[in-house]
């Protein structure tokens, strides 16, 4: 019988991720995951259902959860430490950890609304030099917007020295960063990006609701079909296997799951009367098999069946 493998300890930026949040669990009176898990799924913000395993997982650096799972165990978390944290400052120090996970070490540098959310440089408000680069490389503040567009307002610098600003930032970040910062911040990815705001400024929690939203959907229609086909499951890894057009992207992610066989073993075994045991690692590869895209979300007025549209990877029966 082969000896049980040792599960590989993070490194480089999942290595900091976990030890931020082993510190904030530390500091939390280290709770149980499965307290964690409960505590998380007794708010009405969250954006995860997390189960114990996934907090556990996360917390132990066993895989790279995902940025839901991250916000509700660090929200969680935050408020039960001595003295007590403030949940958005702390999810904001935890995002850019996550992000350089995937983005690398563009991925850990901030936008001006994250600066924000973080909060304003440390205890006694003082701004930081990351900060004040923030305002200067924002086109909002050199520039006078026309009334009917946006909300007027004064430059704040000239053309000129916004010009210097941004070379200086494209010299010490490189230009590819310096571009992606200008064009979130042209989407409206910056300090007024709420509701009521100018027109088209985007709101990231609300668009992680949605995409929360349309998860459980998706779950909920798997678990339907799962409940009445039971070869569903096993049709659709074959369908994934063989599907020419998946994203490349998502394709390395699925394989690179599939070698994990604990994870594995939740995913091949689990029944609609099990669902909410295994982890939600386990759930979104079972919706992952069986759902080829859920499209995007329709005005939050309408019924789940109308705001979302599934493609199957095996097409649903016709109805007797």
């Amino acid at each position: 019988m082969a000896a049980p493998t040792t599960p590989p300890e993070p490194v480089g930026p999942h290595r900091e991720l976990v030890e931020a949040l082993q510190e904030l669990h530390r500091a939390a009176g280290l709770l149980s995951f499965r307290k964690v898990s409960k505590l998380i799924r007794g708010r009405d913000d969250r954006l995860s259902a997390a189960s114990h395993e996934s907090v556990r997982s996360a917390v132990s650096g066993l895989r790279v959860p995902r940025w839901e799972t991250v916000h509700d165990i660090v929200m969680v978390l935050a408020g039960l430490c001595s003295p007590p944290r403030s949940e958005e400052a702390e999810t904001g120090r935890f995002l850019p950890l996550w992000r350089a996970i995937r983005e690398g070490e563009a991925g850990a540098l901030k936008s001006f609304q994250e600066l924000v959310h973080g909060g304003w440089g440390g205890e006694d408000g003082t701004f930081t030099p990351e900060m004040i680069m923030g305002v200067l490389i924002n086109p909002f503040s050199a520039i006078e917007i026309h009334p009917s567009l946006a909300a007027p307002h004064e430059p704040l610098v000239s053309e000129d020295q916004w010009v210097h600003a941004m070379v200086r930032h494209i010299e010490e970040h490189g230009a590819e960063h310096t571009l992606r910062i200008l064009l979130h911040t042209l989407k409206g990815d910056y300090v007024g990006a709420d509701e009521g705001a100018p027109f088209g400024y985007r709101n990231p929690d609300r668009e992680a609701m949605e995409a929360y939203a349309a998860f459980q959907y998706g779950c909920q229609e798997s678990l339907r079909r799962l409940s009445r086909e039971p070869n569903l499951l096993a049709q659709s890894i074959r369908a994934m296997h063989a599907d020419e057009t998946m994203d490349r992207d998502d394709r390395a992610k699925m394989l690179e799951n599939e070698s994990d066989l604990s994870l594995m073993r939740e995913v091949m075994t689990v029944t609609p009367e099990t669902w909410d045991e295994v982890s939600e690692e386990a759930q979104h590869m079972v919706c992952g098999y069986l759902i080829k895209q859920i499209s995007p979300a329709g005005p939050l007025r309408l019924p789940d069946d109308e705001r979302f549209h599934i493609t199957w990877r095996v097409p649903e029966p016709p109805t007797a």
